[in-house]
């Protein structure tokens, strides 16, 4: 029996997230480093920082916005990125990248968050999710060991927001949003936080920086995900959030949620 553990991030920019990033991986060592938003150029990308402390690196994003990057120990294999549509294979390629580790497919997405429901970009991020979910019948079967996990920018119940009333209707809080993302889920993905923690409540990855003492008043989002299929859910046996990242100097605002499977 091995372990293989994976973790996900919203770095909000990398180059000013390093000073957490680095010494996270050296302590805690995971297999997989999966990181949203990292705001940089592919010729700027500090992928000598990983490499120095023993972890391979892919990634592809553009200055200011978007951008995925995943950290391994182990190279990676069957590198992609984008939805590889038909009418475009190059479609979001600063927004999802996929390869393989140790025989499973890792998915790294940052969904589009989606503005204000009346905006275009809402109605991109709901078709988002259904392109999503087209390109895993396209590639995969749900027997397959496949995990999908990143700021998905959906909270699915009441109970991963703090003040469920006021921010209903909220892009990431909406019945339009969870509806598009239980399709995706429908397909063969189990939630692995709530495999754990079923009706956990003030369990949050998203604390706002314009909150005062968003994390001390426990006023935040779960919006950031590990999903798996149903197999390698099983072998899953923890989840959790690791809150340090947010409490660190001059943090994400978002905070670190692994999970651990013996395989």
């Amino acid at each position: 029996m091995t372990k293989f553990r994976i973790a996900t991030y919203n770095v909000n920019s990398i180059r000013s997230r390093l000073h957490i990033i680095i010494p996270w991986l050296q302590e805690n060592r995971p297999d997989v480093l999966c990181m949203q938003e990292t705001k940089v150029a592919d010729a700027l990308f500090p992928a000598d920082a990983f490499k120095e402390i023993g972890y391979h690196a892919i990634f592809r994003g553009e200055k200011r916005y978007n951008g995925v990057a995943i950290a391994s120990l182990e190279e990676p294999e069957n590198v992609f990125y984008g939805l590889d549509e038909e009418n475009d294979k190059n479609a979001d390629e600063d927004r999802l990248i996929a390869a393989g580790y140790a025989g499973i497919q890792v998915i790294n997405a940052y969904v589009p968050q989606g503005r204000k429901r009346d905006d275009a970009q809402f109605t991109y991020k709901l078709r988002w999710y259904d392109r999503f979910r087209d390109f895993l019948e396209r590639n995969w079967s749900k027997s397959d060991p496949l995990i999908w996990c990143g700021d998905l920018n959906v909270a699915p119940e009441n109970i991963d927001v703090h003040d469920p009333k006021r921010l209903l209707g909220h892009v990431c809080f909406t019945p339009e949003v969870w509806d598009a993302f239980a399709r995706v889920k429908a397909w063969g993905l189990e939630d692995l936080f709530r495999k754990h923690h079923p009706g956990e409540a003030q369990c949050y990855t998203f604390y706002d920086y314009r909150v005062p003492k968003s994390v001390e008043r426990k006023l935040g989002w779960r919006i950031d995900h590990i999903l798996a299929t149903g197999n390698l859910a099983d072998s899953c046996n923890s989840c959790y959030i690791d809150i340090n990242p947010r409490l660190a100097d001059k943090p994400s605002d978002h905070t670190i949620l692994a999970a651990e499977f013996v395989l």
